[in-house]
């Protein structure tokens, strides 16, 4: 291997959010995949139809962003309330629309998230 991998995980560990973001789209990309397509659940093991499985509740959620709007500023604005990036990161986040702004939270606070998101002008979906 041309980089050790102790090297290759500390300069992810070094990475802002936003420039993991740009690598995954990368790979993806490079490799033709989707990392959504490891969320799919997997069919439940067992006998025929006599006891289904219960269907279990989502208790996490993705918020994307679908598009920022003709409010622009705005969109920014909400983007570093809700997140530690800086002003360059939120607006290159707000720029590359369609992208997922926060990952793995609560239903409330994705809807939150989604109630400020939409105030300031801007489309986003809760996946």
């Amino acid at each position: 291997m041309a980089i050790a991998t102790e090297d290759f995980i500390k300069q992810i560990d070094e990475m802002t959010v936003l420039e993991l973001n740009n690598l995954v789209k990368a790979l993806e990309n490079h490799y033709g995949v989707s990392a959504a397509a490891a969320a799919v659940a997997a069919p439940a093991a067992g006998g025929g139809g006599a006891a289904a499985a219960p269907v279990e509740e989502k208790t996490e959620f993705d918020v994307v962003l679908k598009s920022a709007g003709d409010k622009k500023i705005n969109v920014i604005k909400v983007v570093r309330e809700v997140t530690s990036l800086g002003l360059k990161e939120a607006k290159d986040l707000v720029e590359s629309a369609p992208a997922t702004v926060k990952e793995g939270i609560s239903k409330d606070e994705a809807e939150a998230i989604k109630k400020k998101f939409e105030e300031a002008g801007a489309t986003v979906d809760l996946k």
